[in-house]
């Protein structure tokens, strides 16, 4: 069976959040869309290698070349643990790290602190030509900023507005955008968190704050889902994928990159030389 044949659904159409979304409702072990077992989905996503490096190749080529006019930026955010870090690696991973550009939002310094929230987002949105990847994001302003009350309740209502428009102008400057939430139950987090303290090369990745959040579990629940309520639109809709099983989660964000990339549908650039000319020149030399 081939990698297509196993999807009975589209990863975009399959995970994209529909009017009357409830996170609540979404099992993080499910595979949405996907009839294949752990096997086939590894298989799966080191099939789909090819394509997605290709696509990305031909965008990064066009920006080199001066003459891309698209980009593609994925916007991870998850719990901690939910597998952010995977899919860099396994996923992201995959393709020339020259055509790339990697942003992680962290505590906002003092500067940043002086200007509105979306000032240090606009400053990472991803060049023509390239992919563009935001390990956390402008929604942490959103996420822990209303569950741990870090703004006042009216400056985070208008917070989500602000996202939507900004996201808006985004698209309109060819850049589409992929927004995924990890979603990550919390017994799984709890395994998760566990090995990490049973493995002695894992404890550089504990933290213990981990385990403070994890005592807010239902705010940041909430939080999550009237964000994702608030935010999700017809020019960068929110794709909910189920984390609990890593292989899914990995091979459901490499569709959906494949798919942003091949509507951009970017081509090789044309020589701007003679290129025959050039094969006899460098025959001769």
């Amino acid at each position: 069976m081939s990698a297509s044949s196993r999807w009975s659904t589209p990863a975009a159409e399959a995970l994209r959040v529909e009017p009357g979304f409830r996170l609540a409702d979404i099992d993080p072990r499910s595979t949405p869309g996907y009839d294949g077992d752990k096997a086939a989905g590894k298989a799966d996503l080191d099939a789909g290698r090819e394509p997605l490096e290709d696509l990305q190749e031909r965008l990064f080529a066009q920006s080199v070349a001066g003459t891309a006019t698209g980009s593609v930026l994925l916007v991870l955010q998850a719990m901690d643990t939910a597998g952010k870090g995977g899919i860099v690696r396994h996923v992201v991973g995959a393709v020339d790290p020259q055509g790339v550009e990697l942003a992680s939002f962290n505590k906002p310094t003092a500067d940043e602190l002086a200007h509105d929230f979306l000032w240090r987002i606009e400053k990472r949105l991803p060049d023509a030509g390239r992919l563009g990847v935001f390990d956390r994001s402008h929604y942490e302003d959103v996420l822990i900023g209303r569950v741990r009350s870090l703004a006042p309740a009216d400056e985070i209502e208008r917070r989500y507005g602000a996202i939507v428009t900004f996201e808006a102008q985004a698209a309109e400057m060819g850049i589409r955008v992929v927004k995924v939430m990890l979603h990550i139950s919390k017994d799984e987090q709890r395994e998760r968190l566990a090995e990490r303290l049973d493995r002695p090369e894992k404890h550089w990745k504990y933290n213990p704050g981990d385990v403070d959040e994890r005592q807010r579990w239902d705010d940041y629940m909430e939080a999550y889902q009237v964000a994702i309520e608030r935010t999700s639109t017809p020019v960068a809709p929110w794709h909910v994928v189920p984390a609990d099983r890593k292989w899914y989660a990995r091979l459901a964000v490499q569709q959906l990159l494949i798919g942003a990339l091949a509507h951009i549908d970017p081509r090789w650039p044309a020589a701007d030389y003679d290129v025959e000319e050039e094969k006899r020149r460098l025959a001769a030399s």
